[in-house]
């Protein structure tokens, strides 16, 4: 039986962890923060995030999926809240589709609860990674309670230790490592809703609220006692609002008042949440090659950090690991093989899906208040009711399926060229802009896409 050293016990680590102890290793995890199952996160740093169907797909291929579920809240679509107090539902799909919302310190903690019931797995809290040696491999680590070092040795090690890996950092001192990161100039900052006197939602639940206010925005995120989580993102500095121009209890008052009217009612804690809390940063990382030798491999945040906003980290790191499996149980037993594999596969869609997230992050915070977005979505979703197999929305291809990142851009690309027809048409965008029922479109769309879609591919 080999021994597997795991690096970082967040939710890729763990996830990971579990895969390889089912497919018969001894699996040593690491992580240089206290256990997650007894520890609070500081406040700020436990936003939300998002599951789809290629996340739970992974999850429930080892039987964590149900037990995520439970503490998850379902999201049938999202809420855009106007300046003036107008609100515009937009489902995210045709057939009641969800994201789940879930707070990442919940999930952490039922995935590492999970791993730590597999036989073969022992986790190590508070071991600060001193030194990486990738050849042998071991890592060299310092207990942060006792002060003491240990060297311990493995078979393999795998960095799951996030985007500021320290197994990453040995591997960049290697020739020919490619190596980029890149910050957003925007931070966001967490904020909190109670649920309402009454115990209920105090805002509509079920659904992902989006105050999107041009160069910044707010998004919230509901949770299982009827709160809701909000991020307010706003550059560092630069043209008010940003975070450096929010210097008093007044100067957050009155951007709450004039970019958040109908959201300053419902928190009552706005000054101590906002002064009390830091800005979190939004990176994107890219690198290559993920491995080193057979001996070490890069997974997860580690290998390729995304921003938040298409709410894919989470997704694309457990889907790492499902792919992964499939990778040593095709591999026989050939780790350098099992990593080239698993790299050729992952790669160009952790581009991909990096690529995907920074453009929708200008898409919340820029568009989706757009009356030119808003026509265009109920085209798309029209095209979608009549043509389930033919035409199927990027957004609904990322989170509703389980094809990949560079298929679905393939297929994206495809119908935007029609899309772009169809808005350029003017019977369209006379019916759109008249305000008719989405139906009195069909003969219409009919039409004009009979033959174009004959160019996309069924699911």
């Amino acid at each position: 039986m080999e021994t597997i050293l795991v690096a970082g016990a967040g939710l890729v680590g763990s996830l990971l962890s579990i895969y390889l102890a089912r497919l018969g290793h001894q699996v040593q995890l690491f992580d240089r923060y206290p256990d997650f199952r007894e520890a609070e996160a500081p406040g700020g740093k436990s936003i939300n995030l998002t599951l789809c169907e290629r996340g739970f797909a992974a999850l429930d291929r080892v039987g964590v999926g149900d037990r995520v579920r439970s503490i998850s809240v379902p999201c049938y679509g999202r809420v855009i809240h106007g300046v003036d107090g107008t609100l515009e539902y937009q489902p995210y799909g045709t057939r009641r589709e969800a994201i789940h919302s879930v707070s990442r310190n919940h999930l952490n903690r039922v995935l590492l609860g999970m791993a730590l019931e597999q036989p073969t797995l022992d986790c190590h809290f508070k071991q600060k990674i001193l030194e990486v040696d990738l050849h042998q491999p071991s890592l060299t680590l310092r207990d942060l309670r006792s002060g003491e070092l240990t060297e311990l040795p493995g078979d393999r090690l795998f960095g799951a230790d996030g985007a500021h890996s320290a197994v990453r950092t040995q591997m960049q001192r290697t020739r020919r490592f490619d190596f980029t990161q890149e910050y957003l100039d925007q931070a966001y900052k967490e904020l909190n809703v109670a649920p309402a006197a009454d115990g209920g939602w105090a805002l509509e639940g079920n659904a992902i609220h989006i105050w999107p206010r041009g160069h910044y925005m707010l998004i919230g995120f509901p949770n299982l006692d009827h709160s809701f989580t909000l991020s307010l993102h706003m550059p560092y500095e630069g043209a008010a609002p940003a975070f450096s121009s929010v210097c008093t209890p007044e100067d957050l008052t009155a951007l709450f008042s004039t970019s958040f009217p109908d959201a300053l009612p419902l928190l009552p804690n706005l000054v101590a949440d906002f002064f009390g809390r830091p800005e979190a940063s939004m990176i994107t990382v890219r690198c290559s090659p993920w491995t080193f030798e057979d001996k070490v491999l890069l997974i997860g945040d580690a290998a390729h950090a995304i921003v938040p906003s298409y709410g894919q980290g989470a997704n694309s790191g457990f889907e790492d690991c499902s792919v992964l499996a499939d990778c040593i149980l095709e591999g026989g037993g050939d780790w350098r093989q099992v990593f080239s594999r698993f790299e050729t596969q992952r790669k160009p869609n952790a581009d991909a899906i990096g690529d995907l997230a920074l453009e929708h992050f200008h898409e919340l915070r820029d568009l989706v208040g757009d009356h030119e977005f808003q026509l265009r979505k109920k085209v798309e979703r029209r095209l979608n009711e009549l043509y389930p197999d033919r035409y199927v929305p990027l957004y609904n291809l990322i989170s509703f399926t389980n094809v990949t990142y560079v298929e679905a851009l393939r297929r994206e690309r495809v119908q935007r060229a029609l899309l772009d027809r169809l808005m350029a048409d003017p019977g369209v965008r006379e019916r759109l802009e008249r305000g008719d029922a989405e139906e009195s479109l069909d003969p219409l769309l009919s039409d004009l896409t009979m033959e174009t879609l004959g160019q996309t591919v069924a699911l």
